[in-house]
């Protein structure tokens, strides 16, 4: 759900991480190119989870996800201290630009390259211009530093307990799950990802009756001050600003109102990693089920998705597809 989820320099490979990030990053924003955007996510993410510093192409291309062309681009790096794609990148003004104003959220390529075209060179440039900026553009422009900012654990622990504690104050019955790396048990994240049900929504009374329920809990944490800013708000979703007390950080903060009957598949699935959720989908495909946020369902002959399976737990979608449960801070 953020704008941009950069490995923790913690991890012995960060810098390697971070060269492919930028990769990516490029390739998403500028040449359009999604499937190279995934492989180089994918080798990030498979380096930042690699117990031990990576000491040669040889040796990270022994790691699933990393094929030659990184492996060569790990060696250069090694050797130089510096990548010379990365340096031609950096001299292309265009690029540069585009990339970073995709840093703004709410700022996608094609708005990028439309402001670059308008002579837009800066976020500096980019806060005299914002007549051309949507609502969500213009605070996330606003928050622009705030948001490149990393969330430390303890702070989303004291976000989550706000949460909680005024959620359960229109309704005890109300759960809420903060998903995404901090769930995963990180030492910080990008952003903050909250799921939240009740045993009373399901996916039969998704209707009418129901369709003020985020918005009750969105105004609770707004007239309690923790929410800031709202970009946007429908039924299910809200995506937004949030912020300890005055004079905090900004963060940014996604809030998800999740069917019960569909809520430990969600949880699941936004837990993350990426990855791992990839692994968990092929599994399910080779016992006969499709799996996704919503739902877990066997396949008929025909290859047509049955009724959900019941599910109660995480550790129910699991046992259903015969695979090993593994805690959440085991997924990374």
């Amino acid at each position: 759900m953020s704008k941009r989820k950069k490995p923790s320099e913690d991890n012995s490979n960060h810098d390697f991480c971070d060269f492919l990030i930028e990769l990516a990053d490029y390739e998403k924003n500028v040449n359009r190119n999604i499937h190279k955007h995934n492989v180089y996510r994918k080798a990030a993410n498979v380096l930042a989870n690699h117990p031990t510093r990576i000491t040669s192409g040889k040796e990270a291309q022994k790691l699933d996800g990393i094929g030659k062309k990184i492996a060569k681009k790990i060696d250069e790096f090694l050797q130089t201290g510096k990548l010379q794609k990365l340096e031609n990148i950096h001299n292309d003004e265009k690029a540069s630009v585009i990339n970073l104003l995709t840093q703004v959220s709410g700022i996608g390529p094609a708005k990028a390259r439309n402001l670059v075209e308008m002579d837009i060179r800066s976020i500096d440039d980019l806060r005299k211009h914002t007549d051309k900026l949507t609502h969500h553009q213009v605070v996330g422009l606003r928050y622009f530093e705030d948001f490149q900012k990393r969330i430390p654990r303890v702070e989303i622990e004291e976000i989550e307990k706000i949460m909680k504690c005024e959620v359960e104050k229109l309704d005890e019955d109300y759960e809420i799950t903060i998903c995404g790396s901090y769930r995963r048990g990180q030492p910080e994240s990008g952003d903050i990802d909250a799921l939240i049900t009740h045993p009373h929504y399901t996916s039969e009374m998704c209707n009418k009756q129901n369709k003020d329920r985020l918005k009750t809990i969105v105004n609770t944490l707004e007239k309690c001050g923790l929410i800031t800013d709202v970009l946007s708000l429908g039924d299910t979703k809200f995506m937004g600003a949030c912020r300890l007390n005055e004079g905090a950080t900004t963060r940014r903060l996604d809030i998800r109102l999740t069917p019960c009957d569909q809520y430990y598949c969600c949880v699941l699935y936004f837990t993350g990693s990426d990855i791992f959720n990839k692994t968990m989908r092929a599994h399910a495909n080779e016992k006969g089920f499709t799996l996704n946020e919503h739902s877990l369902r066997p396949l008929g002959s025909t290859g047509v998705p049955g009724e959900p399976v019941p599910i109660s737990s995480e550790k129910d979608i699991f046992d259903c597809i015969e695979y090993e449960y593994r805690e959440p801070q085991n997924r990374n």
